[in-house]
């Protein structure tokens, strides 16, 4: 039930920069969708950040960041999303997406 809690929460923030930010949240989904491409999946847009664990980037107004990892039968993940003011990544927003990356393998092999 947790998990469901967290995910719930989680859409919310994220239909929240879809109202606050039509703009932004427009570029960021295009971006998620340029990720079906494997050309994509180097910088500028997307940057490895260890562990498996990959950042869409989009500088906006906003300059949001999604986190995101690959599973197998080329689905694309997300585990948090971020407004990043500076050039290096939070350690506390990276091992936060380590930690749903974990929850989510954990629950996807059962």
């Amino acid at each position: 039930m947790k998990a469901v809690l967290e995910n719930a929460r989680y859409v919310i923030s994220w239909m929240k920069l879809k109202e606050s930010n039509p703009g932004d949240f427009a570029a960021v989904m295009a971006g998620l969708a340029r990720l079906r491409s494997i050309n994509y999946h180097r910088p500028p847009l997307s940057k490895p950040i260890g562990d498996d664990l990959f950042e869409l980037r989009h500088v906006g107004k906003l300059n949001t960041r999604v986190l995101y990892f690959f599973m197998k039968g080329r689905r694309i993940i997300l585990v948090h999303g971020i407004k990043k003011k500076t050039r290096v990544l939070p350690a506390r927003d990276r091992q936060v997406a380590l930690e749903r990356k974990r929850d989510w393998l954990a629950r996807d092999s059962t």
